[in-house]
């Protein structure tokens, strides 16, 4: 992190424009100015609490941004506080929701259910310690233009050691094996039947077996490494494979072109795809483990579900579990299943390690960070991901949040053309409905004898017509923030 110290001498100021520009030259008049020496921390380039350059800076209110100040960010549920130290308490304010009485910069959850209600004007981002985001209004939140990041991979290694351990418990009669020796040891007579009665809970071993794992990403890929090493056969199917998650595949690996053809000789189906809402037909996922998938099942398989309730439809496989020789391991809850005798449900343990709680709340804490203090975007699911090379301490740094509609960006560039300040370095990226630009502005160089108000500019950029919100990354933590709300202006 750089800081800067300032020191007042006397000495020559010097005024500079745009290059190229007719009047791009130097003059010198004696004047009061500040001289800087750079401190440097380990950390994102963020200023704070720095003192202004009045040697070559056109900035009117400079003033403004210079003083002290924090982010504000707020969590709900419990958030694992080896990954909120992540923030450093000088530049950060970490509060629950329930109790905090600020404005939030930033929100931070798991599993609470998130209402519109709750995300107030000031918040520019939210993040979930998970790689899921059922429970965050996501649509809207691009519709309003806040970022919403996840944390993929982060509890990958969690699930798939629970997955590991389903496929044990799907081969032997485990769980009914240890309830069945509780009830012995109520009656008092569990060493005598003990020999007698573990004819009852024989199972197989999963050498040597098949596994088809649906879905290969973080967590399928671990899970099909893994299995290998237990000596099963790996069949894989995922349509939207990525090269990061191929090359974490093991080379035995044999992959599918359809659900059908992977789960056909499988003695063993793991399912490791999102939830995606709306039938298979409409492009989702949910009960993509229907009649038509179950159909092609081996008598005796079973089914893994440590990925969402909904890919399962619950009628369908219950017919397929009453004929007595399938099973089927879930970490979610099920209405139908529940009780069934060939059927183990969790209560969602998948991510419940400290090791995964500690690991995705650092990964949140780290993208909330990135995305306030530098205006990073990575691991959102709603906008694009975006990263600019590290700029100088002498640069402002603006983002856009803007619909990705025609006309804007170029808006956006005449607006900064009026203002007369000069763009070192500018990236614009899109996704779906919404686009993002970083710009990064040297208020050392301008037109000759124009001064800029960074209020005035921000407020005429926020107000184009199909921008949603801007950000003056400089000085000051938590100011510099502005939204277009339905044409009226939030700062």
């Amino acid at each position: 992190m750089m800081l800067l110290r300032s020191t007042v001498a006397k000495t020559g100021s010097s005024k500079f424009v745009l290059a190229g520009h007719p009047l791009a030259t130097r003059k010198s008049n004696q004047g009061c100015v500040r001289t800087f020496s750079v401190i440097t921390r380990d950390g994102p380039n963020i200023p704070v609490n720095v003192e202004y350059y009045t040697s070559g800076w056109n900035v009117a209110d400079i003033d403004e941004f210079t003083k002290p100040g924090k982010y504000s960010l707020q969590t709900f549920n419990k958030i694992s506080t080896k990954g909120l130290a992540r923030l450093p308490a000088e530049y950060y304010d970490v509060e629950p929701a329930e109790t905090s009485t600020k404005n939030a910069h930033a929100l931070l959850l798991r599993s609470h259910k998130l209402q519109e209600s709750e995300v107030d004007y000031p918040v520019r981002c939210i993040a979930r310690c998970g790689a899921g985001t059922n429970n965050i209004p996501v649509a809207r939140m691009t519709e309003l233009g806040i970022p919403v990041f996840n944390t993929p991979g982060a509890n990958a290694n969690a699930v798939k050691e629970l997955i590991l351990c389903g496929l044990l418990l799907g081969s032997r009669r485990i769980v009914d094996g240890v309830n069945h020796m509780k009830k012995l040891g109520e009656q008092g007579v569990a060493r005598e039947r003990v020999e007698k009665d573990k004819s009852m809970f024989g199972g197989r071993e999963v050498r040597g077996k098949t596994l088809a794992v649906i879905g290969l990403g973080h967590i399928g890929a671990a899970t099909a490494r893994d299995a290998t090493f237990l000596g099963m056969s790996i069949q894989g199917y995922d349509p939207g494979l990525s090269v990061q998650s191929a090359l974490k595949l093991p080379r035995e690996i044999q992959l599918a072109d359809s659900i059908a053809s992977a789960v056909a000789k499988a003695d063993y189906i793991s399912i490791n795809i999102p939830y995606i809402k709306g039938s298979v037909e409409e492009g989702g996922t949910h009960g993509i483990i229907g009649k038509d998938a179950i159909s092609h099942f081996q008598h005796d398989a079973v089914l893994l579900n440590f990925a969402r309730g909904e890919l399962v439809d619950s009628n369908a496989l219950k017919e397929f579990l009453d004929l007595g020789h399938g099973r089927y391991i879930t970490d979610f809850p099920d209405d139908v299943l529940w009780n069934h005798e060939n059927a183990i449900v969790l209560p969602h343990l998948g991510a419940s390690t400290v090791e995964a709680e500690d690991e995705a709340a650092a990964m949140a804490a780290d993208t909330i960070r990135d995305y306030l203090e530098n205006g990073h975007v990575r691991n959102s699911v709603n906008f694009p991901t975006t990263i600019l090379p590290e700029r100088h301490e002498r640069i402002i740094r603006i983002t856009v949040v803007n619909r990705n509609v025609p006309g804007v960006l170029s808006r956006i560039t005449e607006c900064l053309g009026k203002a007369g300040v000069n763009i070192a370095q500018q990236i614009n990226q899109s996704r779906g409905d919404i686009a993002y630009n970083v710009i990064d502005l040297d208020p050392s160089i301008h037109v000759e004898g124009s001064s800029m108000n960074l209020k005035e500019l921000q407020k005429s950029m926020t107000m184009l017509d199909g921008v949603l919100s801007t950000r003056i990354l400089f000085g000051t933590p938590g100011i510099g923030y502005s939204r277009n709300i339905n044409g009226e202006y939030f700062a």
